[in-house]
């Protein structure tokens, strides 16, 4: 899948094309047991979707799978499709970001002569113990990974449970067989610093990798158990084999040895913690006791399906059901588990915190999942919520501010604004309990009102980041507001009259970037001044006044004050034109533009985040009909069941986050506290398990489609006429009918 552009026209076009040929099929609804059997965890390893493939359970701490040699930009997440070798079976994995890094505890098995350099096709060095592979070998499930290296006729199986990888390996008739566990390797641009391995006994060895990358500081231990009794146990440096059975260094390696006969297993379960080997081999003990393999991959699929089930669908066609449970899939991977059995975790000050009182987890793609997946998590992952906020709350008493882009107990500072705000503001205001208010407020406020930070200490002096003194100032003034609206929201709520009133008036800052001469958002060197020369199509990744994007998207980046942004733009019929405008207009956004803008309709990107509520805009200024079209085309456009089935980085759940929203009717636009506004669902029917046993399920009649359009609605058997509906009127459960049609009024 490429970028696509197309113009509203096309659009219109196309959907009257698939409405005509497409003819609705018998509604598909999940068997009882089993919903990973509609989950495809290769869709998105094609294009630039950059998902993670292999095995894990949901929010797991292991990310168990293979990774490819790296090629380039579109092997982020370690795997891509278009690929034919395996350097190793890694431990942690990110899925779908732009910036490559973890690839911990790297585990090989091969045979014949040992080779410790991984090497490669290309490589001019020796030729490395990587091997080849074909995808035909290859079953990739939620929760289990299979394939053959093609090199050493090696049968791999994997599987996880939260804190330990379970590998299965079936080795030929071998004098020499081999598992190198290379505590170098590692992905994107992660460095070791500081590595240790050491045989524990006949069957166990240990260690730690340390290393910088993305993540500035991150500590892993690992504890591995083997199945089979270690014949040899060998630890090589960069120069080769070292005496000893231990060994530290920048870039150690281990390698096991043994005798195999023909189509013997071999199992290792290997557990991980970020706070000591011990807790590693705890948590072997407490997760995986035995070595049942079939009974972990039994475990991790109903672990899976738990979660799966608390959304069942009604569908046209096993693609869209596929899409959709793969969608759900996706938004499960991360956050991830960061911490032990005994609930210890090591904090972003390096200290080891026992016992904490809270579940602890990472990989927080904020400025990405702020949009849907954590508004989505409110609906059908409450009883994580209150964990989610208080590890950010958490972080912010090690750090002094909250979390931006958080990778395994490291501050990335990546992307822009402070977006835990909105996360917080937006559980908060929902009503979630389990975590302290008043610290909560006292973060948020301290985050935002840093003057070491982005540009923050002129923005709160002026209203806005002047253009020349740093980039992506823009993007970042937006970001701001839509943050510092969801305090003054909070401080409403507390009661802080001083503090709102502060706060909303920043809130409105997003007024000072646009420039009404030219209709846009854009970058502002004084109060009379702005940037030149000015294009609204040209981006620059990361080096002008937005961040992955250009003016055309940037301008409607105000969620939080719609109302606000139509009154700016001079009132409704000029906000709908130049909306329209938007998905129409085309212009070369230059060489040195991000590969992160894809998705194009016009200049709407729907590959990029910036973009992902503005289809819904058209719903604020009475025109539903548009959100309507647009939101149909995307869902079956630009998400398809194939391996670049998703337009753009999957960022760690928020493309899939939009689509499990959107094909359920429902987005929420603004990000604290806001309703979730209607669009075009593309499920006939959808049943929300919600805490107490109780569901709110929507019914979608005469939905097909040709009826992409919303005739009427009703609520518990009323009708309903908002254009959205409240986040305590879906949790107190309910039924929603939306009847379809083929027409809509002007």
């Amino acid at each position: 899948m490429k970028k696509i552009n197309i113009t509203a026209s096309i659009l219109l076009s196309l959907i009257g094309v698939s409405q005509a040929q497409v003819k609705p099929k018998r509604a598909i609804t999940p068997a009882s047991s089993s919903y990973t059997q509609y989950v495809d965890p290769l869709i998105g390893t094609g294009f630039h979707g950059h998902v993670f493939v292999g095995a894990s359970v949901p929010f797991g701490a292991v990310q168990l799978g293979p990774s490819n040699i790296h090629e380039g930009w579109d092997w982020c997440s370690g795997y891509h499709i278009s690929d034919s070798t395996i350097l190793g079976f890694q431990h942690t994995h990110l899925s779908g970001t732009g910036i490559g890094d973890l690839g911990d505890i790297s585990v090989m098995p091969t045979t014949g002569p040992i080779m410790t350099h991984a090497g490669g096709p290309k490589d001019t060095q020796a030729q490395g113990y990587y091997s080849l592979f074909s995808h035909k070998d290859e079953v990739v499930k939620p929760g289990y990974y299979k394939v053959k290296l093609k090199r050493y006729n090696i049968g791999v199986q994997l599987t996880a449970s939260n804190r330990v990888g379970f590998h299965e390996y079936t080795f030929p008739k071998a004098d020499a067989a081999h598992i190198i566990i290379d505590l170098q390797q590692g992905l994107g641009w992660d460095t070791p610093t500081d590595t240790y391995i050491k045989q524990v006994n006949s069957t166990t060895v240990e260690g730690y990798r340390f290393s910088k990358g993305w993540s500035k500081d991150q500590r892993i231990y690992f504890t591995a158990v083997f199945s089979k009794p270690i014949k040899t146990f060998g630890v090589y440096d960069t120069v080769g084999l070292v005496k000893g059975t231990s060994l530290r260094g920048a870039k150690i390696k281990g390698v096991v040895t043994f005798a195999t006969t023909a189509n013997e297993k071999v199992m290792i379960k290997v557990g991980i913690s970020p706070v000591s080997s011990e807790n590693a081999l705890l948590n072997i003990k407490t997760e995986i006791p035995g070595w049942n393999f079939n009974e972990v991959v039994a475990a991790a699929d109903n672990a899976w399906n738990l979660q799966l089930q608390k959304v069942k669908i009604k569908t046209d066609s096993l693609s869209q059901m596929k899409k959709f449970y793969t969608a759900m899939y996706h938004t499960m991977i991360a956050p991830s588990t960061f911490n032990d059995v005994n609930n210890d975790y090591r904090g972003t000050d390096k200290k080891v915190y026992k016992h904490a009182s809270f579940q602890n987890s990472t990989t927080y793609s904020l400025w990405d999942t702020y949009r849907a997946l954590n508004p989505l998590y409110t609906i059908i992952q409450p009883e994580r919520v209150n964990d989610i906020v208080n590890t950010m709350l958490a972080i912010y008493q090690q750090q002094g501010s909250l979390p931006m882009w958080h990778l395994m107990g490291s501050e990335t500072n990546t992307m822009v604004g402070y977006s835990a705000v909105p996360v917080i503001a937006d559980a908060y205001l929902k009503g979630f309990k389990g975590f302290d208010t008043k610290l909560a407020y006292e973060a948020v406020k301290a985050t935002a009102m840093r003057d070491n930070f982005g540009g923050l200490k002129l923005y709160k002096k002026l209203g806005y980041i002047p253009a020349d003194t740093m980039v992506e100032t823009v993007a970042m003034g937006l970001e701001y507001s839509i943050d510092d609206a969801g305090i003054a929201k909070m401080a409403q709520k507390i009661g802080d009259k001083e503090g709102y009133a502060y706060y909303a008036k920043r809130g409105k800052n997003y007024q000072n970037y646009f420039d009404k001469q030219t209709g846009f958002m854009r970058g502002r060197v004084s109060e009379t001044e702005w940037r030149t020369p000015f294009s609204p199509f040209v981006s620059r990744h990361r080096q002008d006044d937005y961040t992955e994007g250009n003016a055309w998207q940037y301008t409607w980046l105000v969620p939080q004050d719609v109302d606000g942004l139509v009154k700016l733009m001079g009132g409704e019929k000029p906000f709908i034109k130049k909306l329209d405008s938007l998905f129409i207009a085309h212009g070369d956004m230059g060489k040195e533009a991000s590969p992160d803008v894809s998705g194009l309709i016009g200049q709407y990107a729907h590959g990029n985040e910036p973009s992902h509520h503005i289809t819904y805009l058209y719903s604020f200024v009475h025109q539903p009909w548009k959100t309507a079209e647009k939101v149909r085309f995307i869902l079956n456009n630009f998400y398809t069941d194939k391996h670049d089935g998703i337009i753009g980085n999957e960022d760690v759940g928020q493309m899939s986050a939009w689509y499990v929203l959107s094909s359920l009717g429902i987005y929420q636009v603004n990000p604290s506290g806001g309703q979730y506004v209607f669009g075009s669902p593309t499920v006939n029917a959808a049943s929300i398990k919600l805490p107490g046993n109780k569901t709110f399920d929507i019914e979608v009649l005469h939905n097909s489609p040709k009826n992409i359009y919303i005739h009427d609605i009703t609520l518990n058997g009323k009708k309903y006429d908002k254009f959205y509906i409240d986040y305590q009127d879906i949790m107190k459960g309910g039924k929603l009918v939306i009847n379809m049609t083929d027409t809509h009024a002007e």
